[in-house]
C-alpha cells in the first residue's frame, strides 16, 4: 500500500519540483560493461532548493541504486521502474547528492557491432535520455553535465562538452568532458568507436572536430565539406554567437535518424559518410546545416512542452535553407520551399494536425514550421526578422519558451497582427498554398517554372522551339527538368535535338533525368551508355539496369564493364550487379555460387541495414521460395532501427500467406533466441 501511494505523491511532484528546486549540475564516473551492456556509474548532483519540499524525483529507468546520500547523509528513498524518490524534508539550501547506479538500457543506448567493430551510441531526443543515464525526461529541466567514462583504449570516447583530460586505470583509458553551460538531459550524449578526427576552427575560434571510420579517411573532405562555411554563415546570419565552446560531429552505424543535435556533439547517420562521386546525391549538407542551427533553435533555447516543438524543428529546416540558399544560391531555396509546400498541401488532405500540437507530423514541425517562418520573414522583413531572432536568442538563452514568447519579441521590432499570423500559420491544419505561392511568385526563377510547367498540356509541337530555346540556356536545372518530364513520351527521335542539349548542360540532376526517361530507341543508345560513366551513383544504377534489360545481347559486356563498382555504403552498385550477374543466364557459371554467397552475407548481421535490407529485397526478388536467407530476415525483427524491423515485419507477413513458408517459420522457430522467438510467434499468431 505504501508503495503505491508514494507513486500517487511522484505523480504531482514533478510540476511543484521545478517551482522550488534547480538542478544546477552532475558529475557522473561511468564504466561500460560490453559483454552484459550495462552502464555503471557514480553520480554527483547539486541542487538549490528555493523552498522546503518534501519529495524530490529524478527520472531512472529500471536502475538498481544503492549508496544514496544527501549532503553526505544517508536519506530516505525509493526506486521505481521509472524514478528514484527522495524523501525528506529538504531544507532551502544547495545540496548535494550522491549514489551509485547500474542498468541495462533497453532503449537509449546501444551497442551495435562486435569486437573492434564495436560502436557504442546514445539517442536522448525521443527515448529518454534516463534509460541510461539518471536525469530528467522533462525539457525545463536544464543542467551542466560533467561525464566521465572507462573504457578499451583501443576506441575513441566522445561526450558532450570540451575534453579536460585522459587518464588510465587498471587497464583503461578514462575521458573526462566538462561543460560550461546547462542543457536539457535529451541532449546528453555518449559515443564509442574506432574514430579518427581532423581538427579545424571557424572563423570566430571554435574548434571543429569532424570524425570518421579510419577506413573512410579518404571520404572526409566530402563528407564534411561546407561545414565551416556553414558555421561561420549562421553565426553570422543568426546574430549570436555559436553559444557553445566547441563542436564535434560522429557519424555512427545504423542510427536512427540521419542527425541528432547532441549540445556539442552532433550524431549523424553513417549513410552521410561519401566520396567525392556519393555527394552529388546524398550530400551531408542539409543535415549537417540542420543539426548545427539546433545549437541555437533547441539546444541554446528549449521548447517548455513539445506543443512548440516547431521552435526547434521548422527552425533548424529553415536555416538549413538558408546556408543552402548561401551555398548554392537563392533559387536553390526557392525550389526546396516549392517542394515543401506540394508535400504540404497534399498531406493537408489527410492530415488536419497544426503546428501547435504535440501530436502533429514531423512533415509538420519541419516543413511547415519552416513555411512559417518564410512567411513571417516576408511578412516583417529581412532585417526586421533577424533583429528579432537576435533578441530573442539573447532574452531566452539557456532557458526555455513557447510561441507566445517567440511571437512577443518578433513583434517588439516589426509589429504585425500576432493573432491572424498564428491562426494561418500555427492552429490551422491546412496549408495556405494561396498565401506561399503569392510568396513563391517574387521569384523570377518560379515564375519562369511555372511558365513552363504551364506548359504540359500544350502540344509539342507547338512548344518545341521554346523547350529547346531554354534548355540551351542557362535556366535553372528544375526548369529543364520539367521539360524533360513532359517530352517523356515522345519518340526519340522527335525530341533527340533536346535531349542532346539536356546532356549537353553537364548538370547531373538533368543527365538523371535523362537516365530515368528509359531508352526506347537504338538511336539514344549511344548517347544514353555515356551515361554509366555519369559521377553519380544513382545514375549509374538506373542506366545499367535499363540497359541490361533493353540489351540482352549486352549482357555480358555491361557486367564485364561494372564488375568493379560498389555505390553508396549500401553497395547499391555492387548488390545491382551480383543480381544481373545471378539473373543472366550465361554469365560466369562457374562463380555464380560465389555471387550467391557474397549477397546472401550482404544480408546478413556482419553490415549495416541499409546494406541488408538492399540485398534482402534482391535476394527476395531473385527467387521468393529461396529459404536461405530468411533466417536473416527474422534477425532483422529485432533490430533497434525501427525502420529496418517494420521492413522485416511487413516482408515475413507477406510470406506468412504461402503456407510453405509458415511452415518454414513455425520449424525455425524453436531454434531462435527469445527475442527473435516472441516476435516471429507473434506475426504467425495474427489472423
Amino acid at each position: 500500500m505504501k508503495y503505491f501511494l508514494w507513486l500517487f505523491i511522484a505523480i504531482g511532484t514533478q510540476a511543484q519540483q521545478f517551482k522550488n528546486v534547480d538542478f544546477q549540475s552532475v558529475k557522473a564516473n561511468l564504466d561500460l560493461d560490453v559483454a552484459t551492456k550495462k552502464v555503471i556509474g557514480q553520480v554527483a548532483f547539486q541542487f538549490e532548493v528555493m523552498n522546503e519540499i518534501d519529495t524530490i524525483k529524478i527520472d531512472a529507468v529500471n536502475m538498481k541504486v544503492d549508496d544514496v546520500r544527501l549532503n553526505n547523509k544517508k536519506v530516505k528513498y525509493l526506486v521505481t521502474n521509472k524514478q528514484i524518490l527522495l524523501f525528506d524534508n529538504i531544507k532551502r539550501a544547495t545540496n548535494y547528492l550522491t549514489f551509485n547506479y547500474e542498468v541495462q538500457p533497453k532503449q537509449t543506448m546501444y551497442f551495435v557491432g562486435n569486437n573492434d567493430d564495436l560502436q557504442i551510441w546514445t539517442q536522448g531526443q525521443g527515448k529518454n535520455s534516463s534509460a541510461w543515464f539518471p536525469s530528467f525526461d522533462d525539457l525545463n529541466e536544464k543542467l551542466i553535465f560533467n561525464l566521465t567514462i572507462g573504457f578499451d583504449k583501443k576506441f575513441e570516447v566522445i561526450s558532450n562538452g570540451l575534453l579536460k583530460k585522459t587518464f588510465f586505470k587498471k587497464n583503461k583509458k578514462y575521458w573526462t568532458y566538462e561543460m560550461q553551460k546547462p542543457m536539457s538531459s535529451y541532449l546528453l550524449m555518449l559515443a564509442i568507436g574506432q574514430f579518427e578526427h581532423q581538427k579545424i576552427k571557424t572563423s570566430s575560434g571554435i574548434p571543429l572536430s569532424l570524425y570518421y571510420q579510419p577506413k573512410d579517411r579518404s571520404k572526409y573532405e566530402a563528407t564534411y565539406r561546407y561545414s565551416k562555411e556553414i558555421f561561420d554563415f549562421f553565426e553570422k546570419e543568426i546574430g549570436v554567437p555559436y553559444p557553445w565552446s566547441v563542436y564535434k560531429q560522429i557519424p555512427v552505424k545504423d542510427f536512427l535518424y540521419a542527425g541528432m543535435e547532441n549540445t556539442t556533439a552532433t550524431i549523424f547517420s553513417q549513410d552521410f559518410v561519401i566520396d567525392a562521386i556519393g555527394f552529388h546525391d546524398k550530400s551531408y549538407v542539409n543535415v549537417n546545416a540542420h543539426e548545427l542551427a539546433h545549437h541555437w533553435f533547441g539546444d541554446l533555447i528549449t521548447s517548455k512542452s513539445d506543443v512548440d516543438h516547431w521552435l526547434h524543428e521548422g527552425f533548424a529546416t529553415y536555416y538549413a535553407l538558408l546556408a543552402e540558399a548561401h551555398l548554392y544560391g537563392q533559387n536553390e531555396m526557392d525550389w526546396e520551399l516549392y517542394n515543401m509546400a506540394e508535400q504540404l498541401q497534399k498531406a493537408s488532405e489527410t492530415d488536419s494536425i497544426p503546428i501547435l500540437s504535440n501530436k502533429a507530423s514531423s512533415l509538420t514541425y519541419y516543413k511547415k514550421g519552416a513555411w512559417a517562418l518564410h512567411a513571417l520573414k516576408h511578412q516583417i522583413g529581412p532585417e526586421a526578422f533577424r533583429k528579432g531572432i537576435k533578441n530573442y536568442l539573447q532574452k531566452y538563452q539557456f532557458l526555455n519558451v513557447n510561441t507566445n514568447e517567440f511571437l512577443d519579441e518578433m513583434n517588439k521590432v516589426a509589429p504585425f497582427d500576432q493573432a491572424v499570423f498564428k491562426k494561418k500559420w500555427l492552429e490551422n491544419g491546412k496549408f495556405d498554398i494561396i498565401e506561399a505561392m503569392k510568396i513563391l511568385n517574387q521569384s523570377p526563377f518560379m515564375n519562369q517554372y511555372f511558365d513552363v510547367a504551364s506548359m504540359e498540356n500544350v502540344s509539342y509541337l507547338d512548344k518545341k522551339s521554346t523547350f529547346l530555346e531554354l534548355m540551351k540556356s542557362d535556366a535553372f536545372y528544375p526548369i529543364k527538368s520539367e521539360i524533360l518530364f513532359q517530352i517523356k513520351d515522345i519518340p526519340y527521335e522527335s525530341k533527340s535535338d533536346i535531349v542532346q542539349a539536356a546532356f549537353a548542360t553537364q548538370n547531373l540532376s538533368i543527365k538523371q533525368d535523362i537516365a530515368r526517361l528509359g531508352i526506347h530507341s537504338e538511336d539514344f543508345k549511344p548517347l544514353y551508355t555515356q551515361l554509366l560513366n555519369d559521377n553519380s551513383y544513382i545514375t549509374k544504377e538506373i542506366v545499367l539496369t535499363n540497359l541490361w534489360r533493353k540489351f540482352p545481347e549486352d549482357q555480358t559486356a555491361l557486367l564485364n564493364q561494372t564488375q568493379e563498382w560498389i555505390g553508396f555504403n549500401d553497395k547499391n552498385l555492387r548488390i545491382l550487379w551480383l543480381t544481373l550477374a545471378l539473373k543472366t543466364s550465361n554469365y560466369n557459371p562457374q562463380n555464380k555460387t560465389s555471387f550467391y554467397d557474397e549477397l546472401i552475407e550482404y544480408s546478413s548481421e556482419k553490415y549495416e541495414s541499409a546494406t541488408r535490407q538492399n540485398a534482402l529485397n534482391n535476394l527476395i526478388f531473385l527467387n521468393k521460395n529461396d529459404f536461405n536467407y530468411l533466417p536473416h530476415l527474422v534477425q532483422a525483427l529485432t533490430s533497434h532501427k525501427w525502420q529496418f524491423s517494420k521492413f522485416a515485419r511487413e516482408k515475413i507477413r507477406l510470406m506468412l500467406k504461402n503456407s510453405s513458408h509458415r511452415s518454414y517459420f513455425e520449424t525455425l522457430l524453436v531454434t531462435l533466441p527469445n527475442d527473435q522467438k516472441t516476435i516471429l510467434n507473434h506475426l504467425l499468431l495474427e489472423k
